[in-house]
């Protein structure tokens, strides 16, 4: 949504014109309101030739600027983030933060390494007191390569290592580079994707960006200039190391403040000159020189202060909470008693500001200077959600000649209604002049609040008019969404081999030939004089197993249906033959099942509704985000279940904050737009009642009517609840178990919704099972199914997966340790800080009053109120309601707030005695914070006295939640609960004993494997299937195979990509990872070569229906159990080479010394067999 030809309205003023001639002047005053500031200064900053630094108080409102700013001039400001951690806070400042900020230095004194153009800089409060690199520093570590230019190599790694880049095997994140020989990848912190550096010598061939998501080359770039990674540089840390060693006594203690390490650990990375997550902490002694983005900004730049005399008090707020928090470390032996501040003073900062031209658009208590502005604009009228109102209002501005704006998510459905009275026109995105008197436009955007602007008198008499700007606050009474954090990601940094998880010594494996073994560690043999990499793995008596690492694909990590650990299996045994034949033949029959079930559905009548119309595109056009490309797969999916004639069963799979319940919305007013009735089950009442407030926000436009049955609601409201859902008038009900009771009856159910069925009890899920048949339902869950099961059940039961985060969405810094009072004071001082609110969980209700207590002494400052289940209805709701209005600042509940609520401004989570939690608890309740622009925190802490010491189980719960904190985590939680817990009933009681037997992961594959089989059966496939695995086809020829360690040199990456290589199923596959290895590492070795050219004959081989290919008396053999028969052997006469000998399953084919020569022969004498056998 772009607002720029409204700027015209302001300039026509003739106090404006005033303005822009006086900007100079220190400290004009404007006294505009909230909400004309933004117009205001969007036009300044486009007519005035010179930079801006705008100062606002909070966090908050710098990130709503910058989004409005956008609107109305068409690009964004930059962002002067704050730091992730308070003042005297041994935490990290945040890798978002850091790039923020050094985007700003960056724009500012050296504007061609800048992220982007901009002349406006946003800043607040915090932001700007918090001292930074100083500018000789700044400059003395910047770098511009260009193509062709010269790269001395060594050098350049080192200065790049100073100026506070990291070293890694492969990039996948800015401030990271990794070097291949000739080849340097790199990832400026202020570049949208990094960069690949192809040299010759010393001389740069090439420079092309990448994607770090596949790693693949794309663009290329002339000039690239590197910049600081850091704000604090780690060239000066050996010096200060030492000197900290002795002057800080508590430098030997643990740290427990949330930070990732302990300051003996940090003063040894300082001592290697490193850089480390808690780097900025030591800036004051690592860069004495005080500095603030003040000293960056160029000469001619303008000071504009959105509300001066709301940011000199949070200044001086946060100069007093910096005092309080720098006696509490020092007091704690986190901080040395002549620590230097991390801040600068507001008298520094005010002598600095005085020198140069200031602006105030508000606030300022002194009589306002010669401009009229002020007066001009008006609050525009509040309609209260009734949109009669609002279009009575539409007549009479239409009437008085004026022009009116209307920026709303649902303006396209405004636009409909008002077309009933008025000539109907689409709204638009692009706003680019002032709508003629006594027309309305409609656009489609959002704002936080909308004005009222009286226009410049008429010269020819004429009456006055005026410009009123409506917007959703004004409508329906709505806030703005939470503005979202920008990324400078285009895509999602991780590399195509890290979902192939390293074996780690000691754990457990499969292999589909030996079965249950231990995994030991890589090493390396020497084989007919060739060295090759192998998987050992040691099996019942000691005995071991060498896998070539070309045949990883074999094994697989075991996890059974329980935490028991199941006996090792003997090499050379039947049994393990015998248990995976029981288990192929049980997956076989639960196969059968399964495509029975999808089968009988598929024939069951249903209801199919009509396709989308206008007002499915209205409501998706009034979603205030945009959705993933997941969620647009989910919705379409969604759409196309319903339109056909029978009932959808479909099953939404996503992790927490994902977006589906814009899924569920969809499908809720696809149905309604058929005048069906849906019902919404959910597991809690206080979910119920979030969902509630969801849908008549999103659906307040539309004629439609939501209600709720919950225990919110008394029992008259759920008497004439259930009469109106009988006699047809609620169109969406949502609730909880109360929905499936006897007396709850519809006039015509079209959908229904259950968010987290699993959550159910037994009795109300055969209710629901029952339903299944005659009912299109939409089942929601946050549990992620484990890869190889979805791959298995793809085909037999219709599933849909949002693994997509929405792009802005930060993870969560997650904090494990014992409880202690100023851990827990810092965590919510500095949620208070941010004008943000606290979840505290403490999950006995019998001692939660105990607990409120002591947090009131501890944060007298702070707002508490309580929640849980046993509270009266009536106060559990207006506890919660008063919370999410942001009226309480710490909310202390029990586990009530596990499931699916939503509350954008609570980012931060304190679980206490979360040992006594299972991991996908902590793993939803960690959901309910972080869904926000800002930076979440979790903080799980334990006791650590007597009996309540925790158990080795919960310390390995905890472990593992506070190491899965990247996005989507929430398949690796999932994992790690079925190795720790086991499978359990995933699969049903009944195949418990297979899975034991085999594993979770082959069992299923075996799965996958018959659903499959009989799938192409049924489809009428008459070719006879392979009865074993691709993998299990042995390929050994006479060539030196691998990944050479010269080539790359980190054995996990090395492992991963093995791994990676042996899951290629196609030519296409094999062709696309040799392009990506050439890009990605520079030119294959020999040995990399042959094994790509081994897995082209192993799917050749598989076609064939040849189960090995080897050599033997210099020969190439082959052997298959399809050529046993005398026609097979007759066949094979035909269309193998002269030469060539046959026995029964089994021939041998002539190979010439020189591999050149006999390699596409054997490519030819597969090929020539897949055809004669009919196996193409």
């Amino acid at each position: 949504m772009i607002l720029t030809g409204l700027l015209a309205a302001v300039r026509q003023h003739t106090a404006y014109a005033q303005l822009l001639g006086t900007a100079a002047a220190a400290g004009t005053p404007l006294q505009l309101s909230r909400a004309a500031r933004v117009p205001v200064l969007a036009t300044l900053a486009q007519d005035l030739a010179r930079p801006l630094l705008v100062l606002v108080a909070r966090s908050d409102r710098a990130l709503v600027l910058q989004e409005e700013l956008e609107c109305w001039t068409g690009s964004a400001p930059l962002l002067f983030s704050e730091p992730n951690s308070l003042f005297y806070d041994r935490t990290p400042r945040g890798a978002r933060a850091l790039r923020q900020r050094m985007g700003c230095l960056a724009a500012c004194s050296a504007p061609a390494a800048g992220t982007q153009a901009s002349r406006i800089i946003i800043a607040s409060a915090r932001a700007l007191l918090t001292r930074t690199l100083p500018p000789a520093d700044f400059a003395a570590h910047l770098h511009v390569l260009q193509a062709g230019g010269n790269l001395p190599l060594n050098q350049m790694l080192a200065s790049w290592l100073a100026a506070g880049y990291s070293q890694e095997t492969v990039v996948v994140e800015p401030g990271q580079f990794c070097r291949r020989g000739g080849i340097i990848d790199i990832w400026p912190i202020t570049r949208l994707q990094p960069v690949r550096i192809e040299l010759f010598g010393d001389e740069i061939e090439r420079m092309r960006e990448f994607e770090p998501g596949t790693q693949r080359s794309a663009d290329l770039v002339d000039s690239v200039s590197i910049v600081p990674a850091r704000e604090a540089l780690p060239a000066n840390g050996p010096e200060l190391a030492a000197r900290l060693q002795a002057a800080w006594p508590g430098a030997q203690a643990v740290a427990d403040t949330g930070a990732s390490s302990s300051i003996s650990e940090d003063l040894m990375r300082l001592a290697a000159g490193v850089p480390f997550p808690e780097l900025e902490f030591y800036l004051p002694w690592l860069h004495p020189e005080s500095a603030t983005l003040l000293d960056y900004m160029p000469a001619d730049c303008l000071v504009v202060a959105d509300d001066w005399e709301v940011f000199e008090d949070t200044v001086q707020e946060f100069e007093e909470q910096a005092l309080e928090l720098r006696a509490e470390q020092i007091a704690a032996r986190q901080l040395p008693s002549d620590a230097p501040a991390p801040h600068v003073s507001w008298s520094d900062l005010q002598d600095q500001l005085s020198t140069m031209p200031l602006v105030i658009l508000g606030g300022q208590q002194r009589e306002a200077a010669a401009s009229g502005l002020a007066a001009d604009f008006a609050p525009g009228p509040r309609l209260g959600g009734q949109i009669p109102p609002l279009v009575d209002l539409l007549h009479k501005l239409r009437a008085d000649g004026d022009h009116v704006v209307i920026v709303s998510r649902q303006a396209a459905r405004l636009a409909e209604l008002w077309g009933e009275h008025a000539p109907y026109h689409a709204p638009v995105e692009l706003v680019d002049f002032v709508p003629q008197a006594g027309s309305a436009l409609f656009v489609q955007g959002a704002l936080a609040e909308g004005w009222v602007l009286r226009l410049e008198p008429q010269t020819n008499g004429a009456a006055e008019k005026r410009l009123h700007l409506l917007t959703d606050a004004e409508i329906f009474g709505w806030s703005r969404p939470e503005p979202r954090q920008r990324t400078l990601r285009r895509t999602a940094a991780a590399a195509p081999e890290s979902a192939f998880e390293e074996f780690q010594p000691g754990d457990l494996v499969v292999h589909l030939e030996h079965g249950i073994g231990q995994f030991t560690e890589l090493v390396t043999r020497t084989l007919h004089e060739t060295e090759r990499e192998y998987l050992l793995v040691v099996y019942e008596n000691g005995d071991h197993l060498y896998v070539p690492i070309t045949q990883a694909d074999q094994l697989s990590r075991y996890i059974g249906p329980d935490e028991r650990t199941p006996e090792l299996s003997r090499l050379g045994s039947a049994e393990w033959a015998r248990a995976r034949d029981q288990a192929r033949q049980a997956a076989e029959v639960l196969a059968q099942e399964l495509l029975d079930l999808y089968a009988r559905r598929a024939a069951a009548p249903g209801y199919a509704f009509s396709a989308d119309a206008r007002w499915q595109q209205e409501l998706a056009a009034s979603f205030p985000y945009t959705e993933t490309e997941d969620q647009q797969r989910a919705i379409a999916s969604v759409t196309e279940d319903m339109e056909r004639p029978r009932p959808m069963d479909r099953l939404i799979c996503g992790d927490v904050g994902y977006g589906k319940t814009e899924v569920a919305l969809r499908a809720a007013f696809k149905a309604i737009a058929d005048s069906k009735q849906v019902a919404i089950l959910v597991p809690t009442t206080v979910l119920a009642q979030q969902h509630f407030q969801t849908f008549q926000r999103r659906l307040a436009a539309f004629p439609v009517r939501v209600e709720m049955l919950s225990r919110f609601r008394n029992a008259a409201q759920q008497r004439q609840i259930v009469k109106e859902l009988a006699a047809g008038t609620i169109d969406i009900i949502i609730g909880t178990h109360r929905l499936v009771q006897a007396d709850v009856q519809f006039k015509d159910l079209g959908l229904l919704i259950i968010d987290e069925e699993q959550r159910f009890g037994v009795t109300h899920k055969e209710h629901l099972k029952s339903m299944r048949t005659t009912l299109d339902i939409l089942t929601l869950t946050a549990t992620p199914i484990p890869r190889t099961l979805y791959l298995s059940l793809t085909g037999v039961r219709d599933i849909s997966t949002i693994n997509t985060p929405p792009n802005e969405r930060l993870p969560v810094i997650t904090h494990v340790g014992p409880f202690k009072e100023h851990v827990l004071r810092q965590a919510i001082l500095r949620e208070l800080d941010r004008q943000g609110q606290v979840f505290f969980v403490h999950n006995r209700v019998q001692t939660i009053q105990t607990v409120r207590a002591k947090l009131a002494a501890l944060l007298p400052e702070a707002r508490l109120t309580v929640a849980h289940g046993q509270m009266p209805e009536k106060q559990l709701e207006q506890v919660m309601a008063e919370f999410i209005r942001g009226e309480h600042d710490v909310l202390l509940c029990t586990s009530i707030i596990e499931s699916g609520l939503d509350i954008p401004n609570a980012n931060t989570l304190i679980v206490d005695r979360a040992d006594t939690f299972g991991l996908a608890q902590l793993y939803q309740l960690r959901g309910r914070v972080g869904r926000g622009a800002n930076r979440a925190y979790a903080y799980f802490l334990h006791s650590t006295q007597g009996r309540k010491r925790i158990t080795e189980d919960a310390r390995e719960r905890l472990q593992t939640i506070a190491e899965q904190t990247e996005l989507g985590a929430g398949y690796s939680i999932a994992m790690r609960d079925l190795e720790m817990r086991g499978a359990g009933d995933i699969l049903g009681k009944r195949q418990s004993g297979h899975i034991a037997a085999v594993g979770f992961h082959l069992y299923t594959r075996l799965l996958r494997k018959a659903v499959n089989h009989l799938r192409a059966s049924s489809n009428g496939d008459g070719r006879e299937l392979p009865s074993w695995d691709l993998s299990l086809i042995a390929v050994d020829l006479p060539l030196e195979v691998g990944i050479p360690p010269n080539y790359i040199p980190d054995q996990a990456l090395r492992v991963r990509l093995y791994r990676r290589l042996a899951e290629l199923s196609t030519e296409q596959s094999i062709a696309e990872m040799r392009a990506e290895l050439e890009d990605r590492f520079g030119a294959l070795p020999a040995a990399l070569r042959n094994l790509l050219y081994q897995l082209r004959v192993k799917l050749r081989a598989y076609g064939a229906g040849v189960e090995a290919v080897g050599t033997q008396g210099g020969l190439i053999s082959l052997r298959s159990r399809f050529w046993e028969s005398d026609a097979a052997r007759a066949t094979l006469t035909n269309v193998l080479p002269a030469g060539s000998r046959i026995s029964k399953g089994k021939v041998w084919l002539p190979r010439e010394p020189d591999p050149a020569q006999w390699k596409p022969l054997l490519f030819t004498a597969l090929d020539k067999l897949t055809a004669a056998f009919n196996r193409a």
